[in-house]
């Protein structure tokens, strides 16, 4: 007899069987938009440490608390030194509100 976790796998497995090409196609390109949804986001906010949230970003969608806290290092997480020394300590949007 299975347990519940492996007849909910089952179950998935089935639903995922039953698919078309195209259901197939937009699920697996948002499942993996959203498990390097933290890699995409120090991307959009130029971080400086985007080569190790990227490498870390791999095992860390198998834990959602890694997953988590890795999606808050990338939101707050330093800008590249390239921007920084463009703008200074503030964000590039506050610099284009000042005038710089």
């Amino acid at each position: 007899m299975l347990s519940s976790l492996e007849q909910k796998f089952a179950d998935f497995l089935d639903l995922f069987a039953q698919m078309d090409t195209l259901q197939a196609v937009i699920f697996v390109v948002f499942f993996f938009a959203v498990w390097f949804l933290p890699s995409l986001l120090a991307i959009f906010f130029n971080r400086g440490n985007l080569g190790k949230i990227a490498i870390a970003n791999v095992p860390a969608g198998l834990s959602w608390i890694a997953w988590v806290a890795l999606l808050v290092w990338a939101s707050t997480g330093k800008m590249s030194s390239k921007l920084t020394k463009k703008y200074g300590s503030q964000s590039p949007e506050a610099a284009l509100k000042a005038g710089n």
